[in-house]
């Protein structure tokens, strides 16, 4: 997973929006992504509303967007889990953004999409 900063029409404005980077060599099918952001604000534990994304199906060595991070939830910790079928076989992931890390000082070189990046591995 990786969030990456992007220009946006609607808001007129830089934003961050997560990408699922699949940089294995098996395309993926059935996947469904399920993020959530908590954590503590001002002394107070807050969560976000669970939000579900499928795909049917992701090429090997490619990239898709995912969804956009507003900015209130980049002080908590963003979670996002995976699950996609290589073939027959299931597999599940967790990604992980700790509270403030998704920031352009944090940013590296994301594959198959070759901007920067703020890129998290598996939980």
């Amino acid at each position: 997973m990786a969030a990456v900063k992007e220009w946006n029409d609607d808001f007129l404005a830089d934003v961050w929006n997560v990408y699922l980077v699949n940089d294995s060599d098996d395309d993926l099918h059935d996947i469904m992504v399920v993020s959530k952001a908590f954590g503590t604000l001002d002394g107070e534990m807050r969560k976000t509303s669970l939000m579900r994304h499928a795909l049917v199906e992701m090429p090997a060595v490619s990239a898709v967007k995912i969804e956009m991070i507003e900015d209130s939830v980049l002080a908590l910790n963003n979670e996002f889990m995976l699950t996609f079928f290589i073939g027959n076989t299931l597999y599940d992931r967790k990604y992980f953004f700790t509270a403030n890390s998704i920031k352009d000082q944090n940013t590296e070189e994301v594959p198959h999409l070759w901007k920067p990046g703020v890129i998290t591995g598996r939980d």
